[in-house]
């Protein structure tokens, strides 16, 4: 008997706590087969045969001192195998894959074995074929599990006819009747194997998605939790600098009414200029920080347009003249939205900017818009170099960024998505190295009586 290394949703590493379970659940079955034979050999004497018996056993103990060799080095493979690209990582657990099947199917192979020297079908441990398809029922794929089953079925009724006699545990012949008594152990056993193969297979996949799903529930109380502290940080943020930023835009004012009063070189009145517009700067992105954080005291929702609202989102792009909007039919272009435009059109400035950053200084960034379903649908292309599976992976995680320390902090992606979903729309990636990246922005078309 053996369990599978493999995890379903695991494809980079084996789950090693239940390799060490099969690595002794088969040191276990060796100690309880010789212990077996033992017994044996002082009940029935010198009539079952001892060196075939000894030798299959052997070859499940050296297998197994195989298999926990290749564990250990498997486990030393796998910590250091972060410099090792993906692809050959995953060519070599698709071959690793096999291994949990290819020891089952040799331990079902042994014990028919070890019951065709001791009697066949009729020996009592027979039904260890049950203990070997329920486990791997449990941890292999479904189609291993039944393939496993459909070996044992075979083995059973091969059993039922070919086998080596003991007389301590052969029946007496019946004629007619041990053809039916054949017959219905064999439709017997393929009844059970199938049933115990389907319901454990069953519960399995079950559990699995059990499993998954409370993954994925922690996973969004994990980022609920890390929202409701960026917001807390956004707010706290606004109000302890709201006073400060007041306090020097009254400072500014009075300075400029006392220097109307005399002659005043160009250059300060223009860095006056300056300091006041920097002020307001500071005020929009308190605000649209509050706001893209989910604060929705931060935005008010208002009716808008998908014209307006890219309008909107150009305004406060870097390097506009590298934005390419292509210009959508009349009925998108003047589809009604309602939504917070400004934390909306800040959510779409971060996909375009980094869209910016994806390329060089002289790339470009395509945003176009179109109707799918109940639905707005902005796409916004860059030809930059793309992102890595492993990368995608991890998009929108916060504090996750691939840029160069001191060029963000990760943030960005986490708050759009959160607004997004907030929303009740949709953001997907689409991205290939070396080819670009596509971002998906599906937003909803509601009515503003639905809000």
């Amino acid at each position: 008997m053996n369990v599978s290394a493999w995890n379903l949703g695991v494809h980079l590493s084996p789950q090693f706590g239940t390799s060490t379970w099969l690595l002794q659940l088969r040191w276990m079955a060796v100690l309880g087969q010789l212990i077996t034979v033992a017994i044996a050999w002082g009940v029935v004497d010198s009539h079952i045969p001892l060196v075939p018996l000894l030798l299959l056993i052997g070859l499940t103990a050296s297998t197994n001192l195989v298999f926990g060799i290749w564990l250990w080095r498997s486990k030393r493979w796998v910590s250091s195998s972060a410099e090792i690209s993906l692809p050959a990582r995953d060519k070599s657990h698709r071959s690793a894959d096999l291994v949990p099947p290819g020891l089952m199917l040799l331990d079902l192979g042994t014990l028919t074995a070890m019951l065709y020297f001791t009697g066949g079908a009729v020996n009592p441990f027979a039904l260890f074929y049950f203990v070997n398809l329920a486990v791997g029922g449990v941890i292999l794929r479904p189609r291993w599990a039944w393939g496993l089953t459909a070996f044992a079925i075979v083995a059973h009724t091969a059993l039922l006819e070919f086998y080596r006699p003991l007389e301590q545990i052969v029946l007496p012949p019946l004629g007619v009747a041990s053809h039916v008594s054949t017959l219905g152990l064999a439709i017997a056993f393929t009844t059970c194997a199938a049933v115990v193969t389907f319901f454990v297979t069953h519960t399995a996949a079950e559990l699995t998605r059990r499993q998954q799903q409370l993954r994925r529930s922690e996973e969004e109380r994990t980022r609920s939790r890390q929202l409701e502290g960026l917001t807390t940080l956004a707010a706290g943020a606004a109000h302890e600098l709201a006073t400060p930023l007041s306090t020097i835009d009254v400072v500014v004012r009075e300075l400029g009414r006392h220097l109307e009063e005399c002659q005043t070189p160009p250059t300060v009145e223009h860095d006056l200029k300056l300091i006041d517009h920097e002020l307001e700067s500071c005020r929009q992105i308190l605000l649209r920080m509050r706001a893209a954080a989910g604060d929705q005291s931060g935005q008010s929702w208002q009716r808008t347009t998908v014209e307006d609202l890219i309008d909107t989102t150009l305004d406060g792009v870097r390097d506009p003249h590298r934005v390419d909007v292509v210009d959508g039919p009349e009925s998108v272009e003047q589809q009604v939205l309602w939504l917070p435009q400004e934390a909306v059109a800040q959510a779409i400035r971060n996909l375009i900017h980094n869209g910016l950053d994806a390329g060089g200084p002289e790339s470009r960034v395509r945003i176009e818009a179109c109707l799918e379903g109940d639905q707005i649908l902005l796409k916004i292309d860059d030809f930059g170099e793309g992102m890595s599976s492993a990368v995608l992976g991890r998009i929108g995680e916060p504090f996750f960024t691939t840029k160069e320390p001191g060029r963000g902090m990760g943030l960005g992606l986490f708050l759009t998505r959160n607004l997004i979903a907030k929303l009740g729309g949709q953001i997907k990636f689409d991205s290939h190295a070396g080819k670009g990246t596509t971002v998906s922005v599906l937003l909803p078309i509601d009515a503003p009586a639905t809000r």
